[in-house]
């Protein structure tokens, strides 16, 4: 793929370095982020792909090196953050609305305005059950979507999503990739998307870096050059299989090792 440019970058890391008990997980890792793509990150087990995203994200310090959005530090830019675990994401305490209205709030907003991006949000997601019911009354899938919803609300110049799917079941993921998918390239979010899934991380992203074992290198960075949007009919294209062939060569004979 071609070189990003420094103004088309919405996320650069240089030489980044982490390691746990002496161990290197990074050691001189970099990575650019095009602004409006939705890159996402495949490897093995234990690679450290959640590590580098809250490394990106500001819950996890790095031990060297530069993360900046746009020319600036994690405190100060607006993220959005989905983790896998949507029933401890969520305040169970209060309701499916107020989990969305919650950052809102935090960030000084007006009544007004937080209730137009709850309304919008609401709109493109096509949410059909009840927002003031309480998370716990809600489906995994729903409970999922009110996290994106959340994330989403605060219109972050980047969004972060630690295998946001892998807790559901596949007819809910088919259902929520395909919203997710139109949601962000119209709103055109700069995101990340963590991923055990090839077929997930193909059809939701632009790009997919392939990394490897620790110390943690890229593999290969493969363009996804698909049509949007992405149907389950995308899934049987000779290019879509084509891409996947490719990844799993990758996978198989830098990653895995084999």
């Amino acid at each position: 793929m071609s070189a990003i440019s420094p103004r088309e970058a919405a996320l650069s890391v240089r030489g980044l370095r982490k390691a746990f008990g002496g161990v290197p997980v990074y050691d001189g890792f970099s990575l650019d982020v095009k602004r409006g793509d939705i890159l996402a990150i495949f490897g093995p087990n234990g690679c450290g792909k959640s590590t580098l995203i809250n490394m990106a994200a500001g819950l996890l310090p790095a031990d060297g090196g530069e993360i900046l959005f746009d020319g600036r530090i994690v405190d100060e830019v607006r993220i959005g953050y989905v983790f896998q675990n949507y029933r401890e994401a969520l305040f169970p305490w209060r309701r499916a609305a107020e989990n969305i209205r919650y950052p809102l709030r935090r960030m000084g907003l007006k009544r007004a305005e937080i209730e137009r991006r709850l309304e919008a949000l609401a709109a493109d997601f096509r949410v059909r059950f009840d927002l003031n019911a309480y998370p716990y009354s809600l489906s995994g899938g729903q409970q999922q979507l009110v996290s994106i919803m959340r994330a989403l609300a605060v219109e972050p110049e980047v969004l972060f999503l630690d295998e946001p799917f892998s807790a559901l079941d596949y007819e809910t993921t088919l259902s929520l990739r395909t919203l997710l998918q139109q949601v962000l390239k119209a709103r055109k979010t700069t995101t990340i998307l963590v991923s055990h899934d090839l077929e997930e991380s193909i059809v939701l992203a632009d790009r997919i870096l392939m990394l490897t074992r620790r110390p943690t290198l890229v593999a290969d960075d493969i363009a996804v050059d698909l049509a949007w949007p992405r149907e389950a009919a995308t899934l049987s294209a000779p290019d879509f299989i084509a891409i996947k062939a490719r990844c799993l060569d990758v996978f198989t004979r830098a990653v895995a090792g084999a």
